[in-house]
């Protein structure tokens, strides 16, 4: 079915300039022949302290037939673009530097990129996702790499920075109990961010560049439970250190509304009230309906 979803996330809430990010996407399927397809496109607005995070991604999926479900491949081809803002720096605290002298802006800090505009600095580039689902009528399970092409952003003349990948994996599981009414719905998700940062700074005739490589990772567990297929809310847990509280229901047919409270589970919780997420999403028929096999991911109701 062609499905129209977005969604709005405030993280830490509590904590100055903590991340906010927006997502948007719509998707259609569409048939060619006696093949089975799906195009669509999205957006992501993520701002993070002075950061700034925009991408925009056009998307295309290959559906087929497998044993007893559905395999789908896809891939997404799009831009990426990262801001920081210059402007908003503070420098009241100026630090001595070894010969005596001290910032007085950050134009005179080698160290922070300044560039063409008077507000800060952004850079943009070309971006490649790729990812594979497989789904059945009770289990579910895909893959997905994004940046594949880890894209260098040039900043300014002097500054860059390249936008490391991510790996997804995830996979659920759909359990009718006895009384027809109410499904469980155990799901995992491992993630990874790769982050490699390769910053060129220019001076004179020297040029210096360092070069990091690292990766964090992890796992999201969640437990939902759906009844008479219109309601559903669940815990999740996540070993970064945050446990999770997940509601959702059908208000129409084919409109959703779910929220997702998230409360920190280290040293956080004495700095933020936690985080929250609300999704909105419509979904009707284009094509002649047909079965298919419902899924719900760790993230999204």
């Amino acid at each position: 079915m062609m499905r129209v979803y977005g969604s709005h996330r405030m993280q830490f809430t509590g904590i100055k300039d903590a991340p906010m990010t927006t997502y948007f996407s719509f998707s259609s399927p569409f048939v060619i022949g006696k093949t089975q397809h799906g195009a669509g496109v999205r957006f992501m607005n993520d701002r993070f302290g002075l950061f700034s995070n925009q991408s925009f991604y056009v998307d295309y999926a290959y559906k087929l037939r497998l044993g007893k479900g559905y395999l789908s491949i896809g891939v997404d081809l799009g831009f990426v673009n990262l801001s920081f803002a210059v402007d908003s720096i503070n420098l009241d605290n100026i630090v001595e530097l070894e010969d005596n002298a001290y910032h007085q802006s950050a134009s005179s800090d080698n160290a922070i990129p300044t560039g063409r505009g008077q507000n800060g600095v952004s850079g943009m580039g070309f971006d490649m996702c790729i990812g594979a689902y497989y789904s059945t009528s009770t289990w579910w399970t895909g893959v997905s790499f994004g940046h594949l092409t880890q894209p260098t952003l040039q900043w300014s003349d002097r500054a860059e920075i390249q936008v490391g990948g991510s790996l997804y994996a995830v996979g659920g599981y759909n359990w009718r109990l006895r009384n027809k009414n109410w499904v469980l719905m155990p799901s995992a998700m491992l993630q990874m961010q790769f982050v490699p940062k390769r910053m060129t700074e220019t001076e004179g005739e020297s040029d210096t560049k360092s070069k990091k490589m690292g990766a964090a990772w992890d796992v999201n567990l969640s437990m939902l439970a759906q009844v008479n297929n219109r309601y559903r809310f669940g815990i999740g847990y996540r070993i970064a250190g945050s446990v999770n509280v997940l509601l959702g229901m059908d208000i129409i047919s084919g409109l959703q509304v779910g929220y997702t409270y998230e409360l920190p589970a280290n040293g956080l919780i004495r700095e933020s009230y936690g985080s929250h997420e609300l999704y909105l999403s419509y979904g009707f028929n284009v094509l002649k309906p047909k079965r298919t096999n419902r899924y719900k991911s760790v993230r999204y109701l």
